[in-house]
């Protein structure tokens, strides 16, 4: 499969048809061409979420599960401690050890306990930071 050309969110057709005929036809991604193809037009759509037609949220539902279903296939992700989890979320988010502390309700210093590895996530801790920062308990169980 040939890359598709950029496009800017307010060149997307509107119709699911549209979507399918202009942009890519969603179906499973077999390589690395495909796989950044949806990507690419998932990424010009992800910043306008808010204003996506019923038949562009649909559209833009089933390219984000085919790239999950290609990532869970063919993509291995280094194990992370939750240390170095919780330390690329505050980086991400432009926030310090101290904000942690903030974020989840306790002493001043338990950002800072927690990022040296001196205190553990609680359940609670875990359920706090996957409201924040919007991800996945996955993302700490399954290491647990």
């Amino acid at each position: 499969m040939k890359k598709i050309k950029s496009k800017q969110f307010r060149d997307f057709p509107k119709d699911y048809e549209s979507l399918c005929r202009d942009l890519l036809l969603p179906r499973p991604i077999h390589d690395k061409v495909e796989y950044q193809n949806t990507v690419e037009v998932t990424d010009a759509m992800a910043l306008w979420h808010d204003d996506f037609t019923p038949d562009q949220a649909d559209y833009f539902k089933l390219l984000c599960s085919q790239i999950e279903e290609y990532d869970t296939a063919n993509v291995s992700w280094p194990e992370l401690t939750d240390t170095e989890i919780i330390s690329h979320l505050l980086k991400e988010n432009n926030l310090k050890p101290s904000d942690l502390s903030t974020i989840l309700g306790g002493s001043r210093n338990l950002g800072g306990m927690i990022l040296r590895g001196d205190r553990n996530l609680t359940a609670k801790h875990i359920q706090t930071l996957c409201r924040r920062f919007n991800v996945s308990a996955d993302l700490f169980l399954k290491r647990a």
